[in-house]
């Protein structure tokens, strides 16, 4: 016998509500478990060197660059025109020399671009001996 001769088969349906339960004990989870931090400025400390000051070597060129742009070789102020005229002072102030060391003496203050003049006048003059100097930890 089919008592159910008259009656539309009903659709079976899936219950959303336990799914969603489900997901906002999850959300809750990982929003009281989640840390979140900010991002500052870097904080850098410039290295310092503790070795000995080293011997005043002849084949070696000091140039000298402060806060404001000046440049001096070997202690004499040098106007900065160009590359290739700092490269000139750097041939002038190494004389008979092949491959002197240049030394960078910058100030603290002075900006990147002022130092990597130095060093692309030292490229263009045909050195390629470069060091920098560093402030002592001890004050």
């Amino acid at each position: 016998m089919n008592f159910r001769l008259g009656r539309p088969k009903e659709e079976p349906e899936i219950n959303l509500i336990p799914l969603i339960d489900v997901l906002l004990v999850i959300l809750i989870f990982l929003m009281v478990t989640t840390t979140y931090s900010r991002f500052a400025e870097l904080q850098i400390n410039l290295p310092t060197a503790e070795a000995n000051k080293p011997e005043e070597r002849p084949n070696q060129i000091n140039v000298a660059v402060d806060g404001q742009g000046l440049y001096t070789v070997n202690k004499a102020a040098v106007p900065f025109r160009s590359t290739e005229s700092l490269a000139e002072e750097l041939k002038r102030a190494a004389g008979g020399n092949a491959d002197p060391v240049i030394i960078i003496n910058a100030d603290a203050t002075a900006t990147h671009q002022s130092v990597i003049n130095v060093m692309e006048a030292a490229r263009v003059a045909g050195y390629s001996r470069i060091t920098f100097t560093t402030q002592s930890g001890k004050k």
